[in-house]
C-alpha cells in the first residue's frame, strides 16, 4: 500500500500555495484537482471580469512574474478567466507541482491506523495527512424564499452569471450585499432596469484599501473560525467600493439599495409590507458556502456549524491531520497564499507528532 505524506485537495489558489511549500519543506505529496484543466474557480468567472479588475489577488506564493501584466504599456483587459488560468498553468509547470486531474475527492474517512483514506469513486488513495483546498465555487448559496418556484422569469446565481445582455429588457433584480453584486450592478444596470436588494444595509468604504485592512479583516474571520463558527465573509467585512467602470450604474441610481422582500410571485417581488414590484429576472449574488461535505465522515464540524482552526487558521483542532485552506479567513484571496504556508507547516507538525506515536509504541 502506498502512503502519501499528505494529499491536497483542490488545484486553486491556496492549493497551489500550499503545494509549493509542501515540496519546499520536501514533503512527499499529491494534489487532487476536479477539474480538467489548470485555473481553479477563475477559469468558470465571467467574461467582463478583467486582469485590470483583480488587483494582484490570484498571485502565487515566491513567484518573480507580475501576472496581471502582460508586458505591453496600458491598460490589461485580458479576460481573468483566461489569464489567470494560464498563469496557474504555468506556474505549476516550472514549479513541477504534483497536480491531478480531473479527480473529484467524494470522501475522506479514517483509514488503518493513524492513516486517512481519500476516496474518488473507485480510486483512492492513504495518507498521513490532509490539506482540503476545495474551496466554495462548487457550492453555490441559494436562499429559500417563498413563491421561488413560481416565478416565471429567468433566475441566475453569480455562479453561472451569463454576461448583460441576457438581461437585456427584463427588469433585473439583484440580490445581495457584497462585491459581486455591487460589479454585476454595474454592467446589468446599463442595459435595463434594475432593483438592488440586500438583507442587510450595504457597508461602504470611504477610505482607500489597505494591506492593514486585509490584514484585520481575516483577523476577524479567523476569529470566529477559532469559536467553531460558520466562517463570515472576509469581503462583508472590508466593506465594499465602487470601481471607476461602475459609476455610470451609480448615476443611474442602481446602488439605491432596498430592503430584502418577503416572496417571489410569477411576475414579480413582493415585501412583507405588501407591496409589490414587477419583474422578469433576479440574480442572486448570494455567495458561496464552503465545499466540505467529503470531510463528513471526520466529524469535524461543531455545533455551531463550523470547523475548529488553530492560531494560524488551518489546524483542524478536533484533527490535526487536517489542513483547511480556502476555508474561512482564506476562502478570501487575501489570505490564500499565507495559508498555504501555514498548511504546510502544520503538515510537518502532525506528521512529526506521528512519528512520535509510532517510535512510542515501538
Amino acid at each position: 500500500m502506498e502512503i502519501w505524506d499528505s494529499i491536497v485537495v483542490g488545484a486553486g489558489q491556496a492549493g497551489l500555495s500550499a503545494s509549493f511549500h509542501l515540496a519546499r519543506r520536501g514533503v512527499r505529496h499529491l494534489v487532487l484537482d476536479a477539474a480538467p484543466a489548470p485555473g481553479g474557480a477563475w477559469q468558470h468567472r465571467w467574461d467582463s471580469l478583467s486582469m485590470v479588475d483583480v488587483h494582484g489577488v490570484h498571485e502565487l506564493p515566491h513567484d518573480p512574474r507580475d501576472p496581471a501584466d502582460p508586458g505591453a504599456p496600458g491598460r490589461d483587459d485580458r479576460p481573468a478567466n483566461r489569464a489567470v488560468p494560464a498563469y496557474f498553468a504555468d506556474y505549476e509547470r516550472r514549479h513541477a507541482l504534483p497536480v491531478l486531474r480531473p479527480v473529484r475527492v467524494d470522501r475522506v474517512t479514517d483509514g488503518p491506523g493513524t492513516l486517512l483514506t481519500v476516496h474518488a469513486g473507485e480510486r483512492t488513495w492513504t495518507t498521513r495527512t490532509l490539506v482540503n483546498a476545495s474551496g466554495t465555487w462548487s457550492q453555490p448559496y441559494l436562499p429559500a424564499y417563498p413563491g421561488a418556484a413560481d416565478f416565471a422569469g429567468l433566475q441566475v446565481h453569480t455562479r453561472d452569471y451569463p454576461g448583460a445582455e441576457a438581461f437585456r429588457g427584463r427588469r433585473t433584480v439583484v440580490v445581495g450585499g457584497g462585491a459581486s453584486a455591487v460589479q454585476l450592478l454595474g454592467e446589468v444596470a446599463l442595459v435595463t432596469d434594475t432593483l438592488w436588494v440586500t438583507r442587510r444595509e450595504p457597508r461602504w468604504r470611504t477610505d482607500d484599501f489597505t494591506s492593514e485592512a486585509g490584514r484585520a479583516a481575516v483577523a476577524l474571520v479567523e476569529d470566529r473560525v477559532r469559536r467553531g463558527l460558520p466562517p463570515a465573509s472576509v469581503v462583508g467585512v472590508t466593506g465594499l467600493a465602487l470601481r471607476e467602470q461602475e459609476r455610470a450604474a451609480a448615476a443611474l441610481g442602481a446602488y439605491d439599495r432596498q430592503p430584502m422582500f418577503a416572496a417571489l410571485e410569477r411576475d414579480g417581488v413582493r415585501w412583507a409590507d405588501g407591496r409589490f414590484e414587477p419583474a422578469q429576472a433576479v440574480l442572486w449574488a448570494t455567495g458561496f458556502r464552503p465545499a466540505v461535505r467529503h470531510l463528513a465522515p471526520l466529524h469535524l464540524r461543531t455545533r455551531e456549524g463550523g470547523i475548529r482552526l488553530d492560531r494560524h487558521g488551518t489546524t483542524a483542532v478536533d484533527d490535526p491531520r487536517v489542513q483547511l485552506v480556502g476555508y474561512g479567513p482564506s476562502a478570501s484571496t487575501i489570505g490564500a497564499n499565507r495559508a498555504g504556508r501555514h498548511a504546510a507547516a502544520g503538515v510537518v507538525a502532525a506528521l512529526g507528532a506521528g512519528r512520535d506515536r509510532t517510535a512510542q509504541a515501538g
